[in-house]
């Protein structure tokens, strides 16, 4: 049996969205493709007419899985006072329901120590949609009146405090690192130039 093109595109979006999710909650390895078609609804056997393998999963999953935060973040900070645009989004972003759903949260906090482990086609993905948080945040210290160069810093500080802060069994500690990542990025405090 065929189906129609707009069927096809929206099984492979559902797949995409459930790795997506899966992947931020689980990780990448301890999600497998068996496992991850049934969450989505579908047999094991179909995986392969959509994807070339899991690699090429995983590169779509980091798209899908950046656009969603990198949307999100957007929205806050045209919401956000002039002048206060970067602090809403680091505020957004290191905020304790980021820290406690990591299922609809940021790609690099929650797989980035694993993706240096898979192909260079995933990496690439990630790496170019990492590229573009940065150059949200560097469009909102434009906007903010500061340095766009502090952007790459901030992002780095953003993720690993926020991976730190899930790391810990510690309720306590995570939010101590949360607020001690706003504080030190200079994002809160307003240091930065």
């Amino acid at each position: 049996m065929r189906y129609a093109k707009e069927h096809k595109l929206g099984t492979r979006q559902r797949i995409v969205e459930t790795a997506s999710r899966r992947f931020r909650e689980e990780g990448i390895d301890a999600v497998g493709v068996a496992s991850l078609m049934s969450s989505a609804g579908l047999t094991h056997g179909g995986f392969y007419a959509h994807f070339a393998s899991k690699e090429d999963l995983v590169g779509a999953a980091c798209v899908d899985a950046f656009t969603q935060t990198i949307d999100r973040l957007r929205q806050i900070a045209a919401a956000a006072a002039p002048g206060a645009q970067t602090t809403a989004l680091a505020e957004t972003y290191l905020s304790p329901a980021h820290l406690e759903q990591p299922g609809s949260g940021c790609m690099a906090a929650a797989v980035g120590s694993e993706i240096p482990h898979h192909s260079p086609e995933a990496r690439t993905q990630f790496t170019e949609q990492l590229q573009a948080l940065i150059g949200l945040v560097e469009d909102t210290l434009r906007a903010d009146g500061a340095s766009p160069d502090y952007a790459t810093g901030i992002v780095g500080s953003m993720v690993g405090t926020l991976t730190m802060a899930r790391a810990v069994t510690d309720p306590t500690l995570a939010q101590t690192m949360l607020q001690a990542g706003l504080r030190q990025g200079g994002v809160v405090v307003g240091g930065l130039d």
